[in-house]
């Protein structure tokens, strides 16, 4: 399964979580969604999807799953796979948190943004919430830190 996430970790690789915006944008010039190998990804997930690899605990709207745990060959980072067309439950990010966003129903937003790459800052908290449609999110977790409040 490492095969499949190496892109987004190895875009992920080195960057600063407390600069979400600068890490926002080196991410897309690292890994460009819209482009041919972001597209090739975005095939490849939804296989996975729909065989029930990836995404395979809960029920519609909010289904998720961990793809990874953190390990050397992951960078450090463990992999969190959602399927949401709802919001999630309130959590704290101690070591931030990199979302990389597609779109799979409508035309829905992570938290207000676009299908994308999402950063979230160390010690962020939020709902994480998607709206207007259905998302699959990969969440890389830096040490697989997370703390759910609710």
């Amino acid at each position: 399964m490492i095969d499949v996430f190496r892109p987004l970790l190895e875009a992920a690789r080195g960057l600063d979580l407390s600069d979400a915006e600068g890490s926002e944008a080196l991410l897309g010039e690292r890994f460009d969604p819209e482009g041919e190998a972001g597209q090739a990804l975005r095939a490849r997930l939804l296989e996975l999807l729909e065989a029930g690899e990836i995404a395979n605990r809960g029920e519609a709207p909010l289904r998720w799953g961990r793809a990874l745990k953190p390990s050397p060959e992951s960078d450090g980072f463990s992999v969190d796979v959602v399927d949401m067309a709802a919001a999630g439950p309130e959590h704290r990010h101690p070591r931030g948190e990199i979302d990389y966003c597609i779109a799979l129903e409508g035309e829905p937003t992570f938290d207000g943004r676009p299908p994308g790459w999402v950063v979230l800052p160390e010690g962020s908290v939020h709902t994480p919430t998607v709206a207007g449609g259905r998302m699959l999110i990969v969440y890389l977790l830096p040490g697989g830190e997370i703390e759910f409040l609710g």
